[in-house]
């Protein structure tokens, strides 16, 4: 099985800004979040965490025996010159290209469909052999990342060619599970949060 972990909340991502690849240390709920958790896994075999801190803190207080590997492929979007804005700052054409143009470029940033290509690499690989990785049977992977990231996988999961995330919301400390079946990957849980949190829609694609 693959975990999923949305990183707690980011001290950017409680002030509603737009967070890509910038370093944004947990809130105190997003270390709650991240704490919580940690009784939601069971066995885990092997933990990869994307190289921002916000990922990788989350994956240290998941308290797994396993050391945690880095692997950029499940790093944030970049959201270019429009990093570390706040949403309501971005022009209004601007989320009207985001939403209808997969290949749309944010000035010096990265698209939805570029992301969807590293994330769905990084995918295959871990339910490439039966009984190992993802797909063995004596413990899950982790995968410690951010919104974009996940809702990609979950696109691969599903087998959609075109990214959904406009379509989904993923909230902070949330967990989601995929595993595998006789004809590929299966959704088995998304969004799944231990402690209450704000499920209000949000404006962005990822943080």
């Amino acid at each position: 099985m693959l975990l999923l972990v949305r990183h707690g909340e980011s001290e950017a991502n409680a002030a509603g800004l737009l967070l890509g690849r910038t370093d944004s240390p947990l809130s105190e709920r997003g270390e709650r979040q991240a704490a919580a958790l940690a009784p939601r896994l069971g066995p885990v075999r092997r933990v990869l965490s994307s190289p921002l801190a916000r990922a990788r803190r989350t994956a240290a207080a998941l308290g797994c025996a396993a050391d945690v590997e880095i692997d950029a492929r499940w790093v944030e979007i970049d959201y270019g010159e429009f990093e570390g804005q706040p949403l309501a700052a971005v022009p209004a054409e601007v989320w009207r290209r985001w939403r209808a143009d997969p290949d749309f470029r944010p000035p010096a940033g990265e698209t939805l469909n570029e992301l969807a290509t590293r994330v769905r690499a990084a995918c295959d690989e871990l339910f490439a052999e039966p009984g190992r990785g993802a797909r063995a049977d004596d413990g899950d992977v982790v995968v410690v990342s951010h919104v974009s990231p996940i809702k990609a996988a979950v696109a691969w999961a599903l087998g959609s060619t075109h990214p959904l995330d406009w379509r989904l919301h993923l909230s902070t400390g949330s967990l989601t599970r995929i595993g595998w079946g006789t004809d590929g990957p299966l959704l088995y849980g998304y969004n799944l949060v231990p402690v209450e949190v704000d499920l209000a829609a949000p404006g962005a694609p990822g943080s």
